[in-house]
């Protein structure tokens, strides 16, 4: 009998790597490459060839748990879904709507992230509704939307990277985070360009580096201005596109000559002449582009420093301009889309804000509600955890692990079991679902189908391999179920492509507009690149639909519109196309209107701005929330490693990873561990204000002297965020992970 294989992607990261998943006769799934993709073109990491593993049902959740006398033991959907919905209704009843709480996960599909936020807000009426996405890439949205009136993490294809000059990478290792990622910086070297690397270790991606920079962490700001003076000092400034195609200019050079170079150098390590030789690097050439990850966005001013890094493109020139432009490499599966369809506090579906009277009549249009039943902005996601039992008296989790993941992770851990009442649905058991008072198994990536949204801003539709096991439903029926149970009868559907076709119509007309984009698309076009408005006509066929997409290869040149057919540009500023299809009815000629292809590259028309012009904004540097001092004297940085993924909830139940990456460890620079009298291999314990974590020793010259680190895929004694820092910055709300003053201790000397 020969093999069906299925076409989908990975569970995994935002590059969302493409890959085939073949049912065996004797049963499990083989998961080989899929070398259509452009993303991956074949390529997989290991996380994503064992992703297959998790879907065994000896690793995850096959049937719901309710707690009795302490334990959770087995139980039947009915009594499982009674029990949350009449735990829901009777806090509402007794303590009010904004007493339930909603967390949902950077991993969920559109379709989940979207119902779930309905949801909150229409069966249940609260207000408190985020999710785990603010901890991914919150500060680097906020920037972006200040800067160009709009955020999608990359304004272009990850294939326009090696054919630009120049880039500087900040706070990314994606070597490690992203493997298959790392060919587009190798090639952008085999072409000539260079690449700079920003992070406070030589990691596996700044030895690629032609110039690695190893600022002292949390100083990313500082480094960011200090190269924009000196920009200016040098006379590299683009003065007629800052004249052309942005505001602020005057305010953001006066705070940025504040920042002179040797002053830099004082703050950040980083000598002057390397200063001077990244500026170099990055403005000799003809186009560069910046990108940014969690290294400069999660710090207490990670807005800020996202913002200043987006001012040395804008000043060069390096923004809305073919293989040029400031971009944030997403790290969560659907971290870009989780937070475009209303699982955030502040929003609604199609990226409107929550408290904007026009989004709120249209999404309530569509929801068939009237608009003022909608809540107000909510928590965010830390304030959120660190209400619960006391505001927030019950929970809805889904696809989230706060236990491990969260910052102040022993206090958030401390809330969570103060609750009345929670409840949890996941794959496996998490740390945090171990905690709950009902755990619903639900269905994941291949035993379902649905959409994500990967960091290039191009939607994808992950499709149905394999049947889950018996006992195990979908999110959506969980919500469809619960919301019956509310009072809620409609409105709730459980085919995702239904969902789907009610998110196109609450996004129309919203920055995220995804109204363009049907599963039919997904299929024959490999993916699609929002804002999308209109769909293609239905006489358009395959190749129609490609030509249609392809002419964004040319956007911006003379050349584009094709024939002597006169150009229209795109809305969102994706280029031109040429005015007709062949085919259909249509013009005089017998031409099909055009309909819209998507927008791979942003901006380059105008960006998203009232007036078209970005916005410089005007920052300087200030020092992290916790500096060192002489009872915590270290920095202590967080981050990941290629074997794990995330708070490692999946990743850890796959024995292969598990060999390559069996638990945590203190990484940290000889002369520190001379100094401590440690050894390789050692019990070291890491403490900080808010707890005590220990691991092993890894003792490496990779490190600045002043800094360890600290992987965060574990819990238990080596739980990193149990140290980690709950300070949030003020605009994205996103804590300060990536920096804490710490001391660090051989376990068992006085």
């Amino acid at each position: 009998m020969e093999k069906t294989s299925t076409p989908t992607h990975c569970p995994y990261c935002a590059l969302q790597c493409g890959m085939n998943i073949t049912p065996l006769p004797q049963g499990g799934v083989e998961v080989t490459e899929r070398a259509d993709f452009p993303v991956n073109r074949g390529a997989l990491c290991g996380k994503g060839r064992t992703a297959a593993e998790v879907l065994s049902p000896a690793v995850r959740l096959t049937t719901p748990l309710v707690r009795e006398g302490g334990r959770l033991v087995p139980a039947d959907w009915p009594e499982a879904l009674d029990r949350i919905a009449g735990r829901l209704a009777a806090t509402r009843e007794r303590y009010g709507p904004d007493a339930l709480g909603v967390f949902g996960g950077g991993g969920l599909t559109n379709e989940k992230a979207y119902a779930l936020g309905k949801f909150a807000r229409v069966v249940l009426g609260t207000s408190q509704i985020d999710y785990n996405g603010r901890f991914c890439m919150s500060s680097a949205a906020a920037a972006g939307t200040k800067a160009f009136g709009l955020d999608r993490g990359l304004p272009f294809p990850l294939e326009d990277i090696p054919r630009t000059g120049c880039v500087i990478l900040v706070g990314s290792n994606l070597a490690e985070t992203m493997p298959p990622s790392l060919r587009f910086f190798t090639e952008l070297r085999e072409n000539g360009g260079t690449l700079i690397v920003v992070d406070p270790r030589r990691t596996r991606t700044a030895e690629q580096a032609d110039l690695h920079l190893a600022p002292r962490p949390g100083t990313d700001l500082a480094l960011a201005l200090g190269l924009l003076h000196l920009v200016v000092a040098e006379g590299r400034t683009d003065e007629a596109y800052i004249r052309e195609r942005t505001t602020g200019w005057e305010e953001a050079r006066a705070a940025a000559m504040a920042h002179w170079p040797e002053y830099v150098e004082r703050i950040t390590g980083v000598p002057v002449p390397r200063l001077r030789q990244a500026v170099r690097m990055f403005c000799e050439p003809e186009a560069a582009m910046v990108l940014t990850a969690r290294g400069p966005e999660q710090q207490s001013k990670g807005t800020d420093t996202v913002g200043a890094w987006i001012n040395l493109c804008l000043a060069t020139g390096r923004a809305g301009r073919p293989l040029s432009g400031y971009g944030c490499l997403t790290g969560q599966g659907n971290g870009q889309g989780g937070r475009e369809h209303g699982q955030k506090a502040d929003q609604l579906p199609g990226y409107r804000k929550l408290d904007d009277p026009a989004a709120r009549r249209h999404v309530a249009g569509v929801w068939g509600v009237d608009p003022d039943s909608l809540p107000g902005p909510g928590r965010s996601a830390y304030e959120l955890l660190d209400a619960l039992g006391t505001d927030v008296r019950a929970l809805l989790l889904m696809g989230s692990n706060p236990v491990v993941s969260a910052p102040r992770a022993a206090h958030v851990e401390e809330r969570l079991r103060s609750l009345d009442f929670l409840a949890v649905a996941d794959v496996v058991l998490s740390e945090t679902a171990e905690l709950a008072d009902v755990v619903l198994p639900v269905t994941q990536w291949a035993e379902e189908t649905g959409t994500t949204t990967s960091l290039e801003g191009r939607v994808l539709l992950r499709r149905r391999a394999v049947a889950p096991p018996s006992g195990v439903h979908s999110d959506l029926y969980v919500l469809h179920e619960l919301a019956g149970r509310l009072g809620v009868e409609k409105g709730f559907p459980t085919d995702p492509e239904e969902v789907f076709a009610e998110l196109r119509r609450a996004s129309a007309g919203g920055p995220a507009d995804y109204s363009g984009i049907t599963y039919r698309r997904l299929t024959e076009e490999n993916g699609v690149f929002w804002p999308c408005p209109e769909e293609p006509p239905a006489t358009a066929g395959p190749a129609d639909r490609a030509v249609i997409a392809g002419v964004v290869e040319t956007a911006g040149t003379a050349e584009a519109g094709g024939g002597d057919a006169p150009p229209v540009v795109l809305p969102g500023g994706g280029g031109v196309v040429p005015v007709g299809l062949s085919g259909g009815p249509g013009d005089a000629d017998g031409c099909a209107p055009v309909h819209h292809p998507g927008t791979p590259r942003l901006f380059l028309d105008r960006f998203a701005t009232p007036d078209g012009r970005a916005r410089f904004v005007a920052v300087v540097h200030r020092a992290t929330a916790e500096e060192p001092d002489a009872e915590y004297p270290l920095l202590l940085t967080t981050g990941r490693v290629v074997s794990q993924y995330q708070s490692g909830a999946q990743t850890r139940r796959v024995a292969e990873l598990n060999a390559a990456a069996p638990g945590p460890f203190v990484e940290l620079h000889p002369r520190l561990a001379a100094r401590l009298g440690a050894a390789d291999g050692d019990p070291l314990a890491v403490v900080s204000r808010r707890g005590r974590a220990v691991a092993p020793a890894r003792i490496t010259d990779t490190i600045r002297p002043d800094t360890v680190f600290m992987p965060f895929h574990w819990p238990g004694e080596g739980r990193a965020n149990t140290l980690t820092n709950p300070a949030l910055d003020p605009t994205s709300r996103m804590p300060e992970f990536k920096s804490c003053a710490v001391r660090v201790e051989v376990v068992g000397r006085s």
